[in-house]
């Protein structure tokens, strides 16, 4: 059986996120979706819990998903939860070199672990969740960007 890690802080996930993890959840038995506690280099708008609850609603009608907080290193995660890869999503340009050099790194630490990169569908290629933070806060509308309870969500975080 092929399980899956996806790793990520998803602050907060998107329809590029979500289509990555449908997706990859066809090429996978099991796919484990890793929400990553407190990413050193970033200033979190949800909590961890949040964004482990808005991600699982964008993907409970997909059976073999399932969506977990972490904390350390993503092929540590992997270990834990019995999976053997780690999805990564690509959109054009500066992805590939970062995701690419975390990939190597990974590959350092544990060998065992495989990185499977999924390109980014068309549609997503610019979503990011910081442009998206970004934009919302300025008044446009993301509707097209995230399911809507996530853009209720974020609605919610930027009303108060």
């Amino acid at each position: 059986m092929a399980r899956a890690i996806y790793p990520g802080s998803f602050d907060p996930a998107h329809n590029g996120h979500i289509d990555i993890a449908r997706r990859a959840a066809k090429v996978f038995d099991e796919l484990v979706i890793a929400v990553y506690k407190s990413p050193p280099t970033k200033s979190l708008m949800f909590s961890t819990e949040e964004r482990v609850e808005l991600f699982a609603e964008a993907v409970k009608d997909v059976p073999n998903i399932s969506v977990v907080p972490f904390t350390g290193l993503a092929p540590t995660v992997a270990r834990d939860n019995g999976a053997q890869f780690i999805v990564r999503g690509l959109r054009a340009g500066f992805d590939f070199e970062t995701e690419f050099e975390m990939a190597l790194m990974w590959r350092h630490v544990a060998p065992d672990i495989d990185v499977v990169c999924i390109m980014s569908s068309l549609d997503y290629q610019f979503v990011y969740s910081s442009r998206i933070k970004e934009v919302a806060s300025l008044g446009a509308d993301i509707s097209a960007l995230v399911p809507p309870h996530i853009g209720e969500a974020l609605a919610c975080k930027l009303n108060n």
